[in-house]
C-alpha cells in the first residue's frame, strides 16, 4: 500500500473517483501475495499490480463498474477458469481480489 499511497493521495486532492483491488487469498503458485494492491479511477488511471500484469486488464474493468454501482465485488482467477487463461493467468495458481469503491 505504501507504494501507491502518494499516487492514491495526489488523485484524491484531485477529486478523482477511485476503486480499490486488493489480492485477498491465494492458493498454489501466484504472481503477488496477499495484500498487494491496485488501485482504478473512474478516468481510467492505474496503479499498483495484484497479478504482475497478467489478470490486470480485467479487474480493472470490473474497477470501473464497481465504480459506477458502488457495489464491492469479489474476483476469482485460476488455471480452471477459462477467463483466466484468456488473461494470461497461467502459473499454476488461484488469486481471488476483493474491489471496492474508496469512499473519503
Amino acid at each position: 500500500m505504501n507504494d501507491i499511497l502518494p499516487t492514491l493521495e495526489r488523485w484524491r486532492s484531485e477529486g478523482e473517483e477511485i476503486a480499490l483491488a486488493t489480492v485477498v487469498r491465494t492458493v498454489g503458485s501466484s504472481p503477488r501475495r496477499v495484500g498487494a494492491k491496485m488501485a482504478v479511477t473512474a478516468s481510467e488511471k492505474m496503479v499498483g499490480s495484484v497479478s504482475g500484469g497478467c489478470v490486470e486488464g480485467a479487474v480493472s474493468e470490473e474497477a470501473l463498474e464497481v465504480l459506477r454501482t458502488r457495489k464491492p465485488k469479489l474476483l476469482t482467477f485460476g488455471v480452471e477458469d477459462e477467463k483466466a487463461w484468456a488473461v494470461g493467468l497461467s502459473c499454476g495458481g488461484t488469486i481471488q481480489v476483493f474491489v471496492e469503491p474508496i469512499d473519503w
